[in-house]
């Protein structure tokens, strides 16, 4: 049933009952404990990848294994191939991995549907298009060989910090996976298959036989020929029967992993890859099944599980700091009473969860006391900035920062406050997890081809932190906002969009950006603003709504083009009014914000709810992506209100300065 009746039919019942409904609709999604957790829907191949584990490990679960293939089975395309993200192309590593899947549980090649899967892999090159993560996979059970793989030498552990390269210059989430990795291919730890199992035919004809490692790339002198000449020279070396220091260098690896497996993580930096990867390192280290740090990671791992009857699922992840967070800012906004017990509730776990010791970020940025949240429920070693702000800007909301709230409070927040800015970069942006882990070279890393080993400066996150500054009445005029509005300038597309990383894509990079400088004070007249807001406005849907798909990522030339979609018209919308000027009389009932706020109204579900399948959420551009659940709930909430706010006069504005 669609809402789209109200009483009297004013624009302004429609809107209230709108907000009412949404409030509720959020409220009854609430944990006992006070915090929400909406499910991460993703792509076929975690599903995929745990049968390949299963069958490396020799622990098939016969009933794990059938809903997993039945999961695989409902995502095949009609060219026969998996896609990444709800209406995208085949991907070549999706497809392999779930024909793999298939076949070790079996499914004969014969099939009609195990027909049309291979010949979509072979369209697509076969296995040696896929990258390197996932012929690792293949690796293991045989089906690459390793010397073809890039090496991931262990003795990557003794790189001290003053040498041009160790661990700590990757992505958090590449180090969490790089280190069981480089346990792995210092064992080479192959289960070997029988025929009917194998993957011959997925290699184009000859190919099979062929040298299946990286060549030499044109200019000659250049950092990925430099990467695979050492790559080479890795490899002879480990070929030769004396390896100094490869016992040590292991025994530190087995240490780093195992350390951040323990008490405070849900397993290896709570997300999926490293949770799998350091599964097989310890089997391979001849942990035992019934050890209790294996048990833990087995565990922690089904976690990760949705044991839906109609479809059994598996998250890369649990977002319950993210999700809470958003949910409070969303109710907030709408008018709920910071007092309200259920709100209470909420910032009481936030609280909570605030991480109070020095993770992996304090090698880079050591010199702040510790504090900061994480995306999961309990992940020590890894708070990132992105779910600090968030939090900050629920609490900042509910009055933490004031000086009326309890010097606990107070203190917390100023803390938080505190070691957020501190991760300002060199460019003066903001990463997600790590000071100035931005060395460009590092992606030509022949195991870089997963495209998130860095952790780049973001606009959408620099756009945010100038949000929480201006909601707090932070200086403008100090140094690090200086800095990061020309970070802001200096990013900024040609046509005035920005880049989203971590949501897709330009639609949700232009919305923070847009929302932090207005919080900030910037004059929203400038030209530099006025063309962000025309982008936006270029965008829209004839429907009133905007959307984006993933595919943004690859072509620049479909950025803000898609199927319209809650969250994104949401997004679109606070962008808009973020940019209007509220001096000028109108301002906010430009077409382009009715015809947004009429789309939201429209669609509202009975229950208070949107509907929205397609993925607007973004884990590693053009290779991994995933869909927030709770996005169609919170964000249009949030821009419900915010309209309602600016046509009320409510808005604050901050004055200039």
């Amino acid at each position: 049933m669609i809402f789209t009746d109200t009483p009297t039919g004013s624009t302004q019942n429609r809107l209230d009952v709108a907000i009412r409904r949404a409030q509720q609709n959020l409220l009854r999604l609430q944990h006992n404990e006070g915090y929400w957790c909406g499910e991460l829907f993703v792509d076929s191949t975690l599903c995929s990848d745990y049968v390949l584990f299963m069958h490396w490990a020799d622990e098939i679960d016969p009933v794990m294994e059938e809903k997993c293939v039945a999961h695989i089975r409902r995502r095949q395309l009609e060219d026969g191939g998996w896609n990444i993200y709800e209406g995208g192309p085949s991907d070549v590593n999706a497809t392999v991995k779930a024909y793999f899947a298939l076949k070790l549980a079996g499914h004969a090649p014969t099939q009609p549907w195990m027909q049309e899967a291979r010949a979509c892999i072979l369209r697509l090159g076969g296995i040696p298009k896929m990258n390197t993560y996932a012929k690792l996979y293949l690796a293991l059970l045989g089906q690459f060989p390793w010397r073809y793989l890039p090496t991931v030498p262990v003795e990557i552990m003794f790189m001290p910090r003053w040498f041009f390269f160790d661990i700590y210059e990757v992505s958090s989430w590449s180090r969490a996976m790089l280190m069981p990795l480089a346990i792995l291919n210092h064992y080479k730890p192959t289960k070997h298959l029988p025929a009917d199992k194998q993957l011959h035919e997925l290699y184009p004809i000859g190919s099979e036989e062929s040298d299946l490692g990286l060549g030499m790339q044109k200019p000659r002198f250049s950092w990925p020929n430099f990467f695979l000449f050492c790559d080479r020279l890795i490899k002879i070396m480990h070929s030769l029967p004396w390896k100094p220091w490869k016992r040590a260098a292991l025994a530190r690896a087995e240490a780093w992993m195992t350390q951040r497996m323990g008490e405070g993580s849900d397993g290896l930096a709570a997300i999926f890859p490293a949770m799998l990867n350091s599964m097989i390192a310890l089997r391979t280290l001849r942990y035992s099944r019934e050890h209790p740090l294996y048990v833990k990671a087995k565990n922690d791992f089904a976690g990760l599980f949705v044991d839906d009857p109609q479809d059994f699922r598996i998250q890369p992840c649990l977002s319950p700091v993210w999700d809470t967070a958003i949910n409070l800012v969303a109710l907030l906004e709408s008018g709920l009473d910071p007092h309200d017990p259920k709100i209470e509730a909420a910032v009481n776990w936030l609280k909570e969860k605030e991480v109070r010791i020095n993770g992996d970020w304090y090698v880079k940025n050591h010199h702040v006391p510790p504090s900061g949240w994480a995306f999961e429920f309990n992940n020590v070693y890894y708070p990132d900035t992105d779910d600090t702000m968030m939090v900050l800007a629920a609490l900042a909301r509910a009055g933490a920062h004031e000086e009326s709230a309890p010097v606990e409070t107070k203190a917390m927040f100023e803390r938080a406050l505190k070691w957020l800015l501190s991760f300002q970069c060199r460019d003066g942006g903001w990463a997600a997890f790590d000071k100035d882990v931005t060395q460009g070279w590092l992606e030509d890393v022949p195991f870089a081809d997963h495209n998130a080993i860095l952790d780049p400066t973001c606009s959408d996150l620099t756009g945010r932190v100038l949000e929480l500054l201006g909601l707090i009445d932070y200086d403008r005029n100090c140094t690090p906002v200086r800095r990061a509005l020309k970070f802001l300038r200096d990013t900024q597309e040609d046509d005035g969009s920005w880049y989203g990383r971590w949501g897709v894509n330009y639609i949700y990079g232009t919305w923070q950006v847009l929302r932090g400088l207005r919080s900030i004070g910037e004059d929203m007249r400038q030209q530099w603003i006025v063309r962000a807001r025309d982008w936006l406005e270029s965008c829209q849907n004839e429907d009133g709504g905007w959307g984006e798909t993933c595919a943004s990522y690859d072509d620049p030339t479909l950025k803000g083009k898609g199927p319209s979609t809650a969250s994104q018209t949401a997004w679109a919308l606070m962008g808009l009014i973020a940019a209007a000027d509220p001096t000028e009389p109108g301002a906010f009932d430009r077409k382009s914000i009715r015809q947004g706020v009429d789309y939201l109204l429209s669609t509202q579900v009975a229950d208070g709810s949107w509907v929205e399948p397609e993925v607007t959420g973004t884990g590693f551009p053009r290779v991994f992506y995933l869909r927030y659940d709770m996005y169609r709930n919170n964000f249009p909430l949030m821009a419900l209100a915010t309209y309602r706010k600016a046509r009320e006069g409510k808005l604050p504005v901050r004055q200039r300065e």
